[in-house]
């Protein structure tokens, strides 16, 4: 199966497609996604051939994580979001996939592969939990699991919970990364979608200390004046 699928995803591979995605994923020297191996396959396909393998195992999906192919990469983090979201009453076949997505944070190392995937396994399986591993993993020098850290408690904001997005922002606020600029600034975006109070009471804190990538992003759903005023802070 692990090899069919491998196959299957190859066979969709364009090379076209795989140098623009090199260059928008920031492959190059020096760059954050340095060395990384793309064969020129969509998200939708990617998605497709998922679906076409729904009794592949966790080793397996596991596996298939460890491959040098970023898309391939992309396929099994979405398998495993999958079978965590299939196994509600099934809290150890949760607690495994939690622990594989952290215990591979290396593999996962770039904004698509965290942000289509983080919120339904991490920010899902912590949702009734201790959320103390959101602040090492933002305390960590490590893009990704940094990364990670705030984008999954994007869980926690579509329920109404605020608290630990605005303590992980106020954590990376003076980050130094763009990437994390705008995962923080999205974050806050969020937060603002369903509470404009919160988002503007952070603001009113921080504004100043703000990166202004970070900032642009919170207050893009500001009215002009808002944003303006803001801006000019």
């Amino acid at each position: 199966m692990l090899s069919q699928i491998k196959k299957d995803l190859q066979q969709l591979g364009s090379p076209e497609k795989a140098a623009f995605l090199c260059r928008f994923f920031k492959t190059g020297k020096g760059q954050y996604g340095e060395g990384d191996v793309f064969l020129g396959i969509t998200m939708p396909e990617i998605r497709e051939i998922v679906k076409k393998y729904p009794t592949l195992t966790i080793e397996e999906w596991t596996e298939l994580l460890h491959s040098p192919y970023h898309e391939f990469r992309m396929a099994a983090l979405i398998g495993l979001m999958k079978r965590f979201q299939k196994s509600k009453k099934d809290e150890t076949t949760q607690h495994i996939i939690f622990e594989i997505y952290l215990s591979n944070l290396d593999y996962i190392n770039n904004w698509d592969l965290v942000d289509v995937t983080c919120r339904d396994i991490v920010g899902a399986y912590l949702l009734n939990k201790d959320r103390s591993i959101l602040y090492d993993l933002a305390q960590r020098s490590h893009l990704w699991a940094q990364r990670v850290a705030i984008v999954s408690t994007w869980y926690f904001i579509s329920r109404n919970q605020f608290s630990d997005t605005i303590r992980i922002a106020e954590i990376l606020l003076t980050h130094t990364h763009d990437l994390i600029h705008k995962a923080v600034g999205w974050m806050l975006r969020e937060v603002g979608k369903r509470d404009d109070l919160v988002l503007e009471e952070f603001l009113d804190t921080h504004v100043k200390q703000m990166p202004r990538t970070a900032l642009r992003y919170a207050i893009e759903r500001f009215p002009e004046s808002k944003r303006k005023y803001y801006l000019t802070l």
